[in-house]
């Protein structure tokens, strides 16, 4: 995805990864742009964020950016639009972008393995931890439909992959926002309430299953 983002923008020079969270999109982008200047509203997100030799991380927020306008190829947001103002941010994007320059807006939901597995991750998250999800997070499931700042072009199809034994897939729902308010609100693990059936679907915990997260990209390009 990085690679095609780099062929589509008017130059491989400067990025900005908006909301970068821990970096890693600044990182990928880092491969294929010469410059990558990463931010986060939060202190504490770019103080773990890894760093790199071509990338640049800043405490700002997106819509306040004070980046110098007209100055990049690309604007990357990954699994990070759901969260911004829109109404602040596309001006900002209008900005900051050079003539022809592209926004892209990155996300991906519930994951596909094999059936009984992913029908037991589907019920834990709309189930098990689904009221303790915040608002936002609905547009993760309508990401299409929230507001884009340009026209938009259609693009490949893009997947993040991965082979994982059980202990990585109990992990990766240990790390949900929903996983630990449903934690901090009841003082319960909410993964105990899916361990038996997870471990029985699962079969040997040492066996490695693959792990797909299609990903939705919604491209636009600035046209004056």
């Amino acid at each position: 995805m990085f690679e095609y983002l780099g062929t589509i923008a008017p130059a491989p020079q400067m990025a900005w990864d908006c909301a970068t969270g821990s970096g890693q999109a600044a990182i990928q982008l880092a491969t294929v742009f010469d410059w990558v200047i990463a931010t986060d509203a939060s202190e504490s997100q770019i103080n773990q964020a890894e760093p790199h030799e071509r990338v640049e991380y800043r405490v700002a927020p997106a819509e306040h950016s004070g980046l110098q306008s007209a100055s990049f190829d690309l604007l990357m947001v990954a699994q990070a639009l759901h969260w911004l103002n829109h109404n602040l941010f596309y001006p900002e994007v209008r900005r900051v972008l050079k003539k022809n320059g592209v926004f892209a807006a990155s996300a991906y939901n519930l994951l596909r393995t094999d059936r009984p597995i992913k029908e037991i991750v589907r019920r834990y998250y709309y189930d098990t931890v689904g009221p303790y999800w915040p608002p936002e997070r609905a547009l993760i499931e309508q990401f299409r439909t929230i507001p884009f700042p340009f026209p938009e072009r259609e693009t490949p199809a893009f997947e993040i992959v991965a082979d994982w034994k059980l202990e990585h897939l109990t992990g990766y729902l240990r790390s949900w926002s929903s996983t630990q308010r449903f934690i901090a609100a009841t003082n319960q693990n909410p993964l105990d309430q899916i361990a038996n059936d997870l471990e029985k679907a699962w079969g040997d915990p040492q066996r490695k299953r693959r792990i797909v997260w299609p990903l939705t990209l919604r491209v636009g390009v600035k046209t004056a």
